[in-house]
């Protein structure tokens, strides 16, 4: 992707805490229909190193995996926080006019080659792994024993495992780096004013920035 140097973000703690606090993924490939594309959740090991390895399921039915064997190459594209960004926050466009709107973001581009998992001890493993952590929070968390032995075979029966090993990891973070800081404030306070979750996220981001603290 495009990535100025002052957007880069490369410690490959900041980008696999990212993708593991989002817990999503879209996966993309190249194959006889053309790229493809499919949203899933995914389970991020930090092993091997560097890079590590991405763990998720498709749809059985999906038409996707088949362009994924053989160890295709798979682009996975994390999300994170973004907002709209008005001229108006910014102090410098009131003095002299020369201030156009943009768009904050933060994401991370992973890239890897593609493993098709299917059998059923893998796909129970990945599952029992992936719930736990989205489960952790909750007061009585969900495991896989609490379901009927047969419902959980039929629904792993359902599903296909994709393992990515991981060779690149890009990190872009896009807050506001590149304005001076009178306006970087004012996108602060532009954001904050606005109140809603994803304007307040972003709002942290581009003060952290300011301030030269980790993401």
């Amino acid at each position: 992707m495009y990535n100025p140097p002052q957007f880069r973000e490369e410690r490959i703690e900041v980008l696999h805490g990212t993708m593991q606090a989002i817990g999503a993924a879209t996966l993309v490939s190249h194959g006889p229909q053309g790229f493809e594309a499919t949203h899933v959740p995914i389970h991020l090991s930090p092993e091997p190193a560097p890079w590590g390895t991405i763990r998720c399921h498709f749809a059985r039915a999906n038409g996707h995996l088949q362009s994924l064997a053989g160890g295709a190459d798979v682009l996975a594209i994390v999300q994170g926080p973004q907002a709209y960004v008005s001229p108006n926050w910014y102090p410098s466009k009131h003095a002299t006019g020369k201030a156009v709107p943009t768009w904050n973001y933060v994401a991370v581009h992973a890239h890897g080659s593609a493993t098709i998992r299917d059998d059923a001890a893998w796909l129970r493993a990945h599952v029992a792994a992936l719930t736990g952590r989205h489960e952790r929070g909750q007061a009585l968390p969900w495991r896989i024993e609490d379901a009927p032995p047969e419902f959980i075979e039929g629904m792993l029966r359902a599903i296909v495992g994709v393992e990515l090993r991981l060779t690149r990891i890009e990190g872009k973070w896009k807050v506001s780096q590149n304005r001076p800081a009178p306006d970087r404030e004012g996108v602060v306070a532009g954001l904050r004013a606005q109140g809603d979750p994803a304007s307040l996220a972003m709002a942290e981001l581009v003060a952290q920035a300011l301030a030269g603290r980790t993401p």
